[in-house]
């Protein structure tokens, strides 16, 4: 299940403000104003519109806005349930049969692991099941880096365009040195560019590529885990034992709380 990560929007509103709030401090709303300026958006904008046009196909380009919208959502990755889950499968499967878990895999939402315990009932062998489940790992991880690859290189060509657009504020500002009312507009663009593509480069656009990177390493962790599982109920292994051994992949402080829960269920009967 996806849910809204505020953490995206909070970090990049945040620094957005604390910006404002410094030059607002410093020079109030004349020197706020300052830090607006069309020609000096249109060249960083229109630069990396036009360096990601040239280096990816309009069939990747057209879904950017979908990708960046990835970092506002996060899907929630439930360990516990997870193991707890595959210990009843193993349980079932050990009293009644692997064939007797079709049914039950109907109404199964998570689609890698529906799939790898398919692949098991249907007597794939072990080194080809995992063959098949990890080779779904690494398309998935290739999909991610395709459209994360995009944010990267926004990232790469903000600074690029804002040094551009400072070197013809520079050309402009020595070009018309007689002119003392182009300096001020001049020096606007030969400054404001890199401000824009700096600011561009480590706010917004490298950020939300390396979260989404996080996300994938996550994701891929989770899909590990269920290869595990998926193993563990295919060759029959002790449900006890299962447990322990995908517990391993959890964090010390979760796994501690389980490791205690168990011990009491196991005194308790």
């Amino acid at each position: 299940m996806k849910k809204f990560d505020a953490l995206t929007p909070i970090g990049i509103v945040a620094g957005f403000v604390l910006l404002a709030f410094a030059v607002l401090t410093s020079g109030g709303a004349e020197g706020f104003a300052s830090f607006i300026h069309l020609p000096s958006i249109l060249i960083v904008f229109g630069g990396i519109t036009a360096g990601l046009l040239i280096n990816f196909p309009f069939s990747e380009i057209k879904h950017i806005f979908t990708i960046i919208s990835q970092a506002f959502r996060e899907e929630e990755m439930n360990l516990e349930a997870l193991i707890e889950r595959f210990v009843a499968l193993s349980e079932k499967a050990r009293r009644e049969g692997l064939l007797t878990l079709e049914k039950e895999l109907e109404q199964e939402n998570d689609k890698f692991l529906k799939k790898g315990m398919l692949l098991a009932i249907d007597g794939i062998e072990q080194d080809m099941l995992v063959d098949i489940m990890s080779a779904e790992i690494t398309a998935l991880e290739e999909r991610h880096r395709k459209k994360r690859s995009i944010l990267e290189k926004a990232g790469e060509y903000a600074p690029a365009w804002g040094m551009i657009g400072t070197l013809v504020g520079l050309v402009l500002m020595l070009k018309n040195l007689d002119d003392p009312t182009s300096l001020g507009p001049n020096m606007a663009v030969a400054l404001l560019t890199t401000f824009y593509g700096s600011l561009l480069a480590n706010l917004v656009f490298l950020p939300m590529a390396a979260k989404l990177e996080l996300k994938t390493e996550q994701e891929v962790f989770f899909r590990e885990i269920v290869i595990e599982g998926v193993v563990g109920v295919q060759t029959g292994q002790n449900p006890k034992i299962l447990r322990e051994k995908l517990l391993a992949f959890s964090s010390d402080s979760k796994r501690s709380v389980t490791e205690t829960i168990t011990a009491n269920e196991a005194a308790e009967l």
